[in-house]
């Protein structure tokens, strides 16, 4: 078995509850598998810091229904526990024109009960409510009967009278209470302008997880509620073996560039590649001998001044990307190889050089998935080639590509189409975030590219 932990709305505190729940579970020395759904990266950050493994994402649209489901039995097989945690609120997902008459809630944390055939505990803000949680409680039980309702979790209860309130009325419909939490600003995990600030550059995060593994022990029911993320299931101690690897590839990874699905990764040491962490911040050499460079999304705009004084590594960089070394870079990747970054405070930073523009960042949001058609080969892909991809960021490229590798259109039909992406050589740079999952053959290509360069 293994629990869903959702939200009516976004905001409610379903992060907190669920790492609450990863920490206590892991403090009592439990093998816990965490999921994400969706196309989130900080949140799966937390999550295994907290448990000490990989949390994986479970997103439908990145990647299929079949995909879900061969995910969540790989890697929960190998757990006792397994907790999801969900996006948004319950049922809200893709809205398609063409099925006005349901609830389009595709790629949703309710689709993903569905596809698993999992309960769900809803977390239920209740600082503005008493005797009406009955029915807001009522109304997302009975909506889909395809989605379980198991009970739910009251958070943010201001008092003892308060908690009576609505004990009592939850009473009256049969809904299960898995936990009660006080109001509580002790214990708060700061954010910036992309969300959350990732675990890695909190010294405190240890505390925070201990703390909350406290709450946990005493807020939560945990005779009704164990018992739902209990597996049944005896798990290997040994790890996957991969084989021989053909080709080194250097993985950046630090606090500037921290934003990677593991499942990416795994399917790259899978598919025989050697993966090397360095960090563009603080080594003062490229890893030797490497054969392929990935850059994921992350803050560089945070740490624009270390990147830009850590100049051996900006010009052995772009020795290497000029002379065709296969490259792939996501996002905050893309920003990293630009001539110019423009922080948050307008300060002029010089960056790798390979990609002729400044990018600059602005006010604006830009999120949502992609429908992605391929103008030209790259490393990576070929000419034509349609694939969904995720964009998430503030920046903008202040130069338009031309030779763009991307048509995008968002997933609404009046969406706007966006021409995107930059070819340098062998490099293959956008804002687009591609889950590799239902999209293996582009991690073969990108490895098969990376063989046939000479070092």
């Amino acid at each position: 078995m293994a629990l869903i932990i959702a939200g009516d709305r976004s905001g409610v505190g379903k992060t907190t509850i669920t790492l609450a729940i990863l920490a206590f579970l892991a403090r009592q020395g439990k093998r816990v598998q965490s999921f994400k759904v969706g196309p989130d990266y900080i949140d799966p950050m937390f999550h295994s810091g907290a448990t000490g493994i990989a949390c994986r994402n479970l997103d439908p649209v990145l990647t299929s229904p079949a995909y879900i489901r061969d995910c969540f039995q790989r890697y929960g097989n190998n757990a006792e526990c397994v907790v999801i945690e969900g996006v948004m609120g319950l049922f809200d997902g893709l809205y398609d024109p063409d099925k006005s008459n349901c609830l389009n809630d595709y790629g949703s944390t309710a689709h993903i009960a569905r596809i698993l055939n999992l309960p769900v505990v809803l977390v239920l803000d209740c600082s503005s409510l008493s005797s009406s949680i009955a029915a807001i409680a009522y109304g997302y039980a009975n909506l889909d009967p395809e989605v379980k309702i198991a009970g739910v979790i009251l958070n943010k209860i201001a008092s003892d009278r308060h908690k009576e309130l609505l004990e009592t009325a939850l009473n009256s419909i049969k809904m299960p209470i898995m936990g009660v939490l006080r109001r509580n600003s002790q214990i708060t995990i700061p954010d910036r302008h992309l969300g959350l600030i990732p675990s890695d550059e909190l010294p405190k995060i240890n505390s925070i997880f201990s703390r909350l593994a406290d709450r946990a022990q005493t807020s939560f029911n945990w005779d009704k509620l164990f018992p739902l993320i209990k597996t049944n299931i005896s798990f290997p101690d040994n790890p996957p073996i991969f084989p021989s690897s053909k080709v080194k590839i250097a993985i950046a990874k630090d606090a500037a560039f921290n934003f990677y699905y593991q499942d990416n990764l795994d399917i790259l040491a899978k598919l025989g590649a050697e993966l090397i962490d360095w960090s563009p911040i603080n080594d003062r050499d490229i890893p030797k001998d490497i054969q392929g460079l990935y850059f994921g999304g992350g803050f560089p705009e945070v740490f624009a001044r270390q990147l830009a004084a850590n100049k051996n590594v900006l010009e052995q960089l772009k020795q290497l990307i000029l002379g065709g070394i296969p490259t792939y870079a996501e996002c905050g990747g893309l920003m990293y190889l630009c001539e110019q970054l423009v922080d948050l405070k307008q300060k002029y930073w010089s960056m790798v050089g390979v990609i002729p523009s400044t990018v600059s960042m602005e006010t604006k949001l830009t999120l949502g998935y992609r429908k992605a058609i391929a103008l030209q080969d790259t490393s990576l892909i070929q000419a034509q080639e349609t694939i969904t991809g995720h964009e998430f960021h503030r920046s903008q490229i202040q130069t338009p590509p031309n030779n763009p590798l991307w048509q995008l259109q968002g997933f609404h039909q009046s969406s706007p189409q966006i021409i995107e992406g930059w070819q340098v050589e062998n490099l293959h740079a956008s804002y687009l975030h591609i889950h590799w999952g239902e999209n293996q053959h582009l991690a073969q290509r990108f490895i098969n590219n990376c063989e046939n360069y000479k070092i």
